[in-house]
């Protein structure tokens, strides 16, 4: 069997009118909203945030819903991917991420160094960071600004 196909050019014009439309971002937005914000919703991340899970801990570092008593305590989280999850959160208080900028984990001060919503101070705090992971980091965003 040929896996050739043979359309007639009314056939391909057929298929061509009958093709979807594209639709913007926009429209796709008004077409599929985002359910609401609710109070049981935060209740929900609240509990989730308390979970012996850290990937489910995780996901609460990482929503944007999240409030704020939440990303202070995910901060002090044991595992060192629940507080990375919170280091690049563009939503985390500033801060949150300024304690972030000093934690023992580099993976984590990494993270706040990526994250385009950390603070200058805390910006500068990473630039004096004894690792050459971190230091890379820092060197590559402020590369991004100037050009």
């Amino acid at each position: 069997m040929s896996c050739i196909r043979f359309t007639t050019p009314a056939q391909r014009a057929q298929m061509r009118a009958m093709a979807p439309a594209m639709v913007t971002a926009e429209d796709a937005k008004a077409l599929h909203p985002a359910p609401s914000i609710t109070e049981s919703k935060i209740r929900r991340l609240r509990l989730l945030a308390r979970s012996p899970n850290p990937k489910i801990r995780e996901s609460v570092g990482s929503s944007y819903h999240t409030p704020d008593d939440v990303f202070f305590d995910l901060a002090h989280d044991p595992d060192p991917s629940v507080r990375s999850c919170v280091a690049r959160n563009e939503h985390a208080p500033c801060d949150v991420l300024r304690e972030l900028a000093h934690d023992t984990s580099e993976q984590v001060r990494g993270w706040v160094a990526l994250n385009y919503f950390v603070p200058d101070d805390a910006m500068a705090d990473l630039a004096r960071d004894p690792s050459p992971t971190v230091l890379g980091l820092v060197a590559w965003k402020s590369s991004l600004a100037t050009t």
